[in-house]
């Protein structure tokens, strides 16, 4: 049975969207494992432009009209009738709803992944907008997906607040890391804090690291702040820096993708995430497997195994002072090289062992596929 990922984009790993970099990596690892994958993007342009991959890809043209499916994208699912199953990635999506009708009419087998967008802070913003939309569009997806994949404890619970089922299925994703990790004393003369990922400043909490860092660079003045990631929001970033004394210590760097960016997370100390809503933050995982203590929010669904393994710390709330205090104490680890390196290992052996794509593929198949 051939498995067909829908997503909007080209699942191409070398861009900020984190549900086609997971879209990738999935279909890359399904491949290897013996799968017949294939993905399916909907984009607004046919160009080849995402790499080599080792998995069938298939470009259709987004319409205008944000509901509709071009009649080449629907002959091509009416074909595959009987033949595979369908996996939808993103939430909110309108083209997603008119595909649900077309696959639950045709008898054809969906999956479902919203990818953190049924999280209760997520369901919070335009809440009135997103309830409308939900009781015409997004529950008819919901009631049409034969597994709603779920990808964190909070989207679990968020769900079910607002659709009552007995198909979600609770399940990570995996992360590999082929590039050559060597642990060892830092080389900075002062501890570098890091963020990657979209400058979505709210749902990053990036306004709480600007002030929790405020706070620490009066305790430590050679200390630095590197945000690695762009939006239209960056432009609001540097307003906000703009004759602040600590922006001195803090490097906004844009994109940056491949080597570079990874040349970037190897000289970081400690990778810092204190999102507001997350799915699973591939970021993190990321950042981990390359052996950096984290800091995260609970809210991000790593943080109980970065606590569990000993691996950076994990915070409760949404606050400066207690990600201060965090940032603090991984400062002390810091200055204490036997220390910090244990923390180093501790972080790679947690992604080797609560995100191993062996492990994984088999769970999707058994769980998800059947």
């Amino acid at each position: 049975m051939e498995i067909i990922h829908i997503v909007l984009g080209k699942a191409n790993p070398e861009r900020m969207n984190g549900v086609n970099k997971v879209v990738h990596q999935l279909a890359t690892k399904q491949t290897e494992f013996g799968e017949k994958v294939s993905v399916w993007g909907i984009t607004k342009d046919l160009e080849n432009n995402y790499g080599d991959r080792n998995y069938d890809t298939q470009l259709f043209l987004k319409k205008a009209n944000p509901f509709s499916i071009s009649k080449i994208l629907k002959d091509s699912i009416l074909n595959k009738k009987n033949k595979v199953v369908f996996h939808l990635h993103g939430g909110w999506i309108p083209v997603f709803y008119t595909l649900s009708k077309l696959l639950h009419k045709n008898n054809i087998a969906f999956v479902y992944t919203p990818h953190g967008a049924y999280n209760t802070i997520a369901m919070q913003r335009s809440s009135w907008r997103k309830k409308v939309y939900f009781l015409l569009f997004e529950k008819t997806l919901l009631k049409n997906s034969n597994k709603i994949h779920c990808i964190g404890k909070s989207e679990v619970s968020g769900l079910k607040r607002i659709f009552k089922n007995n198909k979600s299925i609770l399940l990570p994703y995996g992360y590999e890391n082929n590039t050559l990790v060597l642990i060892e004393k830092s080389n900075n003369p002062e501890i570098v804090f890091g963020f990657i990922g979209r400058l979505d400043i709210y749902t990053k909490g990036i306004d709480t690291l600007l002030e929790a860092f405020q706070k620490f660079q009066k305790k430590v003045p050679n200390s630095k702040l590197w945000i690695i990631g762009d939006s239209p929001e960056k432009v609001v970033l540097e307003q906000q820096l703009k004759g602040k004394v600590f922006a001195k210590n803090v490097i906004l760097f844009g994109s940056k993708f491949g080597e570079e960016k990874n040349d970037l997370l190897k000289k970081i100390d400690v990778f810092v995430h204190p999102s507001r809503n997350e799915g699973l933050p591939l970021s993190v995982i990321e950042a981990a497997s390359f052996g950096k203590p984290c800091i995260v929010t609970d809210t991000t669904n790593i943080g109980h195994l970065i606590a569990k393994n000993q691996a950076g710390r994990t915070i409760y709330a949404q606050s400066s002072h207690l990600l201060e205090n965090a940032m603090s104490d991984l400062f002390s680890s810091w200055k204490n090289p036997c220390d910090f390196i244990e923390m180093q290992y501790n972080a790679i052996k947690m992604v080797r062992e609560n995100y191993n794509w062996e492990q994984l593929i088999s769970r999707f198949n058994i769980e998800l596929y059947h």
